[in-house]
């Protein structure tokens, strides 16, 4: 579980930089979105390793109930990751559409993974999710006028949804997580 901590530190530590140390993150220039690449990368890599690799006391175990919810958690949460790119209706009710994603697939992925590794890595990641809301919510003030998007920006936030969610399961299949229930 020490790769996953130390994924989940570095994860964090790269997201917060800008946050928590600006004039450091700004004197270091163009070279510091090569940096943040290259930790968030290092940290993905650490914790998918870490988690693959970890042992711990299991308490509850998958349903197909719980896979069943947790898909739909799921197509939720990329919906969401989507639509804060496309400025979707949805983002006139949650602030920070990304970071709740994560706080949603944490959730999805502790309704089918009742272990301590599992309480680790998504409960470190819902932590990190909700300590970025308060310090971007802290930096930036009040929220922004909204405006409706176009419906186009609609259809194009579900469609790659869809495509994301085919793609993510395919990928959990071939590392050998069956996401079908």
């Amino acid at each position: 579980m020490t790769l996953i901590l130390i994924g989940l530190a570095l994860w964090a530590g790269a997201h917060l930089w800008r946050r928590v140390a600006p004039e450091h993150r700004a004197g270091i220039g163009d070279k510091g979105k090569g940096l943040v690449t290259l930790a968030l990368f290092a940290a993905i890599i650490l914790m998918v390793l870490g988690y693959r690799m970890a042992d711990g006391a299991v308490y509850w175990g998958r349903s197909s109930a719980l896979v069943g919810v947790n898909n739909l958690l799921m197509l939720f949460a990329f919906y969401l990751f989507a639509a804060s790119g496309k400025g979707t209706r949805v983002t006139r009710f949650i602030r920070h559409p990304q970071l709740t994603a994560i706080l949603v697939w944490a959730a999805a992925h502790l309704l089918v993974n009742g272990d301590t590794p599992s309480f680790v890595l998504f409960g470190g990641m819902a932590i990190w999710a909700l300590a970025e809301i308060v310090v971007i919510n802290r930096a930036q003030g009040p929220r922004r006028a909204y405006h409706a998007p176009p419906i186009k920006s609609e259809i194009i936030a579900v469609v790659a949804t869809v495509v994301v969610t085919l793609v993510v399961m395919m990928i959990h299949y071939f590392l050998g997580v069956t996401p079908w229930g």
